[in-house]
């Protein structure tokens, strides 16, 4: 440092968080991130997390959830109700422990729970960290108790307002908005789903889930076949090719751990993708873990010996896991005493033992089915061929396409006009629609930078050929985006190693090779553009996802109506904006005439008109391309789905359900 005030960094620099501040000051640490919608909707598990803990101790069949209209929410249960005596360490209330204190709860031994979600003991606590505040109520010995916290801190202490004979626990949290800066209200759909989860994880425990806001709405789940019906439902929009779910059970007792149990249901369709959830003490694990790799290679391995052992496998060598998981929904659910986590958000199961006990079930419950059930492992196995047999072909088709690239003028396709720059940082590619729209747009281009890639007409639409991806490698315009990206083309698979003999990460799509820092997609603002649009979309996903993952792709956003008056000239990118910027050109004259272009096409704009609304990244908009999810079996896949997929009765309900959304609808 030279001229600037020196820091001083010494004993008294060292700062120490105490109690619910270092949950405030670093949320994301023990909730997941506060500006996604995903710490917020956290918090409300944490606390249906307690309640189902009491169901799994056996003291409550039911949980009531409820969104208030003043942004609280309320979890409540019939289950034994906190402790409310004095704690002998701290002079306070065993409630205002646990709800003040981290890691502090019931959960650290085998004398309150043999198994729990809530296990780290920080949940209930953060919670009460990062909200506005908090009223906990509990039913206990004979009483009703009650406490009031602000921004984590006790507003008095535990006091008995009055009697009750009936046990319980109720908490009511307004989140901190503050700390929620960016999504800050309960998403009905998103709890919905987690609470169903929930419900299908715990075989007759009644979940309710009440929205109190404008048009309210309401759902109760209770399913007594367990995660056998949660594999229905995953698979309702699909054909399944064997009418009932496989459901194998079993525990193994491991030394210095315990007793750890395994339930798998599984059931194989004719769709392309897996969809495999995995659950730890009824807490799902969004990226799996070590229960996830053991069913993974018990699959693989159990199918492989009985296709070998009854000599199914005729023009095959050997399934990949690939092959054996092709369209099978599977969820998997592990009761383990002490597990180990990777985060407080329990995202994955690091407990390596799980892996071994895994394994050992499946492999010997599933085998044994294997053999009872001849006919559906004849099916099972038959799918799994014909599933290598295409990946062969696909791969085949997608290293042609690579190899063409290569030996076709350095693989880059003649209509690419390519920018002058080679440094993928600044350089940026737009998929624009048709040959008029990109002659403007290469005029008008910067040179340097922006590269222009024109589009013959709607390209193949991916998800309706998922079963045979040597079309769609083989089509041209898709050949050309491969071409001109320069990356490859093909998600990994999920247990893809490029370290491994015979794999080439130039096989599939990497995203470190891109030669362009932005993807945009520049298309018409009518029904046919973000048909197009749509359709560039899922290609994307489907065969490149990575790029969506690390924020390459973007869609442009062109104006829909040019406003001018005499030489005054504006722009609006909706109806909205054309009624406000129509008046202010106006200002006080009535009369005034105010020419209206709508540009129906991108084609209708000049060179300069283009570059000045829409490339021109000092005055443009561009929209980046996320998702929630980058799993085949989530809600973005599943939107991709509904939405170009074959079954036209589910798009139907989709289109019917959310017309409503719809404000300006162009035909």
């Amino acid at each position: 440092m030279t001229d600037s005030i020196e820091q001083k960094y010494d004993a008294d620099a060292i700062q120490v968080l105490e109690g619910l501040e270092a949950v405030r000051k670093h949320p994301g640490m023990y909730l997941g991130d506060p500006h996604d919608g995903s710490a917020l909707h956290h918090c409300v598990t944490e606390v249906v997390d307690n309640s189902v803990d009491e169901h799994l101790a056996g003291y409550t069949d039911s949980v009531a959830v409820t969104i208030h209209d003043d942004g609280s929410i309320t979890i409540s249960d019939h289950g034994r109700g906190i402790p409310v005596g004095n704690h002998s360490d701290y002079d306070i209330s065993a409630t205002e422990v646990i709800m003040t204190k981290l890691h502090a709860g019931g959960k650290f031994d085998d004398s309150s729970y043999k198994v729990s979600g809530g296990l780290h003991g920080v949940g209930v606590s953060a919670v009460n960290a990062v909200s506005e505040w908090l009223e906990v109520r509990i039913n206990r010995e004979g009483h009703v108790w009650e406490q009031t916290y602000a921004l984590g801190e006790p507003q008095g202490r535990l006091e008995a307002t009055g009697k009750s004979d009936e046990t319980g626990t109720s908490i009511t949290f307004k989140p901190d908005l503050t700390i929620f800066s960016t999504i800050t209200d309960f998403d009905y759909d998103t709890l919905n789903t987690v609470l169903q989860h929930r419900a299908f994880l715990n075989a007759g425990l009644l979940i309710t889930l009440v929205d109190e806001r404008e048009g309210g709405r309401s759902d109760e789940h209770l399913y007594d076949g367990g995660i056998s019906e949660f594999v229905k439902q995953l698979n309702e929009r699909r054909n399944p090719i064997h009418n009932e779910p496989i459901f194998i059970k079993g525990s193994v007792e491991v030394e210095e751990v315990g007793e750890i149990f395994v339930e798998v249901s599984m059931q194989w369709s004719d769709a392309y993708n897996e969809s495999i959830l995995c659950f730890t003490n009824i807490i799902r694990n969004r990226d799996g873990g070590s229960h996830l790799s053991g069913l993974r290679s018990a699959l693989t391995g159990t199918m492989n010996r009985y296709a070998k052992s009854r000599n199914l496998l005729k023009d095959v060598d050997k399934l990949s896991g690939d092959d054996v998981r092709e369209g099978i929904a599977t969820v998997i659910s592990v009761k383990h005493p002490n597990p180990m986590f990777s985060s407080q958000t329990k995202d994955r199961l690091v407990s390596s033992e799980v892996q071994g006990v895994v394994e050992k079930v499946i492999n010997e419950k599933l085998g044994e089915f294997l053999e009872e059930n001849p006919q559906i492992a004849k099916l099972i196995i038959d799918k799994g061929a014909l599933a290598s047999k295409a990946r062969a072909a696909a791969r085949k088709a997608r290293e042609l396409t690579r190899r063409k690239g290569v030996l076709e003028g350095g693989g880059l396709p003649g209509k690419l006009a390519d920018c002058q720059s080679r440094d993928p940082a600044e350089c940026e590619i737009y998929i624009v629609e048709g040959d008029s729209a990109g002659g403007s747009a290469k005029t008008g281009r910067d040179r340097r930078t922006q590269a222009i890639l024109p589009l013959r007409g709607k390209i193949l639409n991916v998800e309706r050929e998922l079963k045979n991806q040597a079309r769609v490698y083989q089509n041209q315009e898709i050949q050309t985006m491969i071409k001109a990206f320069g990356a490859g083309v093909g998600n990994p698979p999920a247990d893809f190693d490029p370290e491994a003999e015979g794999d080439s990460d130039d096989v599939f799509f990497n995203v470190e090779k891109l030669r362009y820092g932005k993807i945009i997609i520049m298309t018409d603002a009518d029904v046919d553009g973000a048909h197009i649009r749509t359709l560039i979309l899922t290609f994307i996903w489907r065969f490149m996802r990575p790029a969506i993952e690390n924020g390459n792709v973007f869609i442009a956003q062109p104006p829909l109506f040019q406003l001018s008056r005499g030489r005054k000239s504006r722009y609006a990118f909706s109806d909205e904006e054309r009624d406000t910027i129509i008046a202010e050109l106006r200002a006080d004259n009535e009369n005034v005439k105010i020419g209206i272009q709508r540009y129906k096409g991108l084609g209708e704009m000049n060179p300069e008109q283009l570059w000045e609304t829409t490339m021109d990244p000092e005055t443009r908009t561009l929209l980046k391309v996320t998702a929630t999810d980058f799993t085949d079996d989530g809600v973005t896949s599943n939107l991709f789905m509904t939405l170009m997929g074959e079954d036209v009765a589910e798009r139907r309900s989709f289109i019917e359900r959310h017309a409503a959304q719809v404000t300006n609808l162009d035909v």
